[in-house]
């Protein structure tokens, strides 16, 4: 049985890093090896990329408007619709991976080409309309006026439309039925993790990774990847290395990613703090890499103390590599950890938790040990790109076909 072409239309897409773009990546290239046809639609946010450009196998299709600016992004309610009936001979499914701002175009499309249509939310509040507020205040707009109330209701009231809501977490799943999506229109599938690429090395292994890498070679090394914004939890993350580089003087904290386009970029308050404070010989940034894997297994641990996160690939991503974690249980990673069993779970801002955890897991090589071989299996079990993928491709064929196939549900809660 042949699986239906999709089309995934989306804010961003790779060489933009990040966890929403990774997961786009892996399934559009994931239906690619079995056989299907995928194609993005994305915006061109730096003129350098090509309009039409082929990825990993995949067509790419950017559109305008070009260039930098979060503001840019609303460009799309225009330009999308044009380009999804241009290329309507191309997909039989649409899905939009984050519809904050495409869901509203994608669904009315889809209405009018009479072809399904699937929304998946990247982050929390999408639905709720939460995700807009940060982003109005900066434009010193009162996010809870009468008329913001009304365009959400009037917009939440046409994204119902949609055939499917993807929840990559329980949270997510619950935002959706508190606001009008029916409990059969919602599917639960995580993101996943490429265990291929993501996966643990021997001892002689890091060491060479580590010189290859230009890492320390016997310093403990800790490890933050993902953007460096702050509800990552990245400044109380420094404020309290600050005080560990002072007992744990062969420690070293690598932070592997940049701001990016997030409005909440807080990379260069963190350089800034690194150079007033005296780290720069205990904190490295590397800036956005291609091989985040590599820095995962050259690292000892790996830290995580996110206050607001729908899932958190980069988490997942270390767990893959067998890398004990410390880790907040905030939105979607409650669905992930259990304290203990799987990773060290803190309070979302809690300093001296997290400065405690750190200390402890620098200091205790056999438990690093144990929860980095737990965290592997908690991936293996749930979380591998297979797995996802083929939950993917029942979603599609019941889209074009829902007569004709019974969907399993594919829980994201943990055991």
């Amino acid at each position: 049985m042949s699986i239906p072409r999709l089309c995934i239309l989306t804010g961003t897409y790779y060489p933009v890093v990040g966890g929403g773009e990774t997961q786009t990546r892996n399934l559009a290239e994931g239906l690619m090896r079995r056989g299907s046809v995928a194609t993005v639609i994305t915006r061109r946010t730096d003129p350098a990329l090509q309009a039409v450009d082929q990825v990993g196998g995949v067509d790419v299709y950017r559109l305008a408007p070009v260039g930098p600016g979060q503001l840019k992004k609303w460009g799309l309610l225009m330009t999308s619709p044009l380009a999804l009936i241009r290329w309507r001979q191309r997909y039989d499914v649409i899905m939009v991976s984050g519809f904050s701002v495409l869901g509203l175009p994608a669904v009315l499309t889809a209405r009018l080409l009479g072809k399904p249509c699937i929304l998946k939310a990247d982050i929390l509040g999408e639905m709720s309309g939460a995700m807009y507020e940060a982003g109005l205040r900066k434009l010193g707009i009162r996010p809870n006026t009468w008329v913001l109330r009304t365009l959400l209701r009037l917009r939440n009231h046409a994204l119902r439309r949609a055939d499917a809501f993807v929840a990559i977490c329980s949270v997510m799943a619950d935002e959706f039925r508190e606001h009008g999506i029916h409990p059969r229109a919602i599917y639960e599938i995580p993101n996943s993790v490429d265990t291929n690429r993501f996966h643990p090395v021997s001892d002689a292994e890091k060491r060479q990774l580590r010189h290859e890498l230009n890492l320390p070679l016997d310093d403990i090394l800790v490890t933050f990847t993902g953007r460096l914004v702050s509800y990552k939890g990245l400044p109380l993350l420094l404020r309290t290395w600050q005080a560990i580089h002072h007992e744990h003087r062969q420690a070293r904290l690598l932070l592997v990613g940049a701001g990016g386009l997030d409005i909440h970029n807080c990379e260069a308050e963190l350089r800034a703090y690194t150079q007033a404070h005296d780290l720069g010989s205990s904190v490295c940034f590397t800036g956005a890499v291609e091989n985040v894997h590599q820095y995962l297994q050259a690292s000892d641990l790996f830290v995580f103390p996110t206050e607001k996160e729908a899932f958190g690939i980069s988490l997942i991503e270390a767990m893959a590599c067998a890398l004990p974690v410390i880790s907040t249980r905030v939105g979607g990673l409650a669905d992930i950890l259990v304290h203990r069993q799987n990773g060290w779970v803190i309070e979302a801002g809690d300093g001296q938790q997290l400065g405690e955890a750190l200390h402890r897991l620098m200091t205790d090589p056999t438990l690093r040990a144990d929860l980095g071989a737990s965290a592997r299996r908690t991936v293996k079990e749930r979380y591998t790109t297979e797995q996802v993928i083929q939950t993917y491709v029942d979603l599609l064929a019941w889209a074009v076909a829902p007569a004709e196939h019974t969907l399993p549900q594919m829980s994201v809660r943990g055991k």
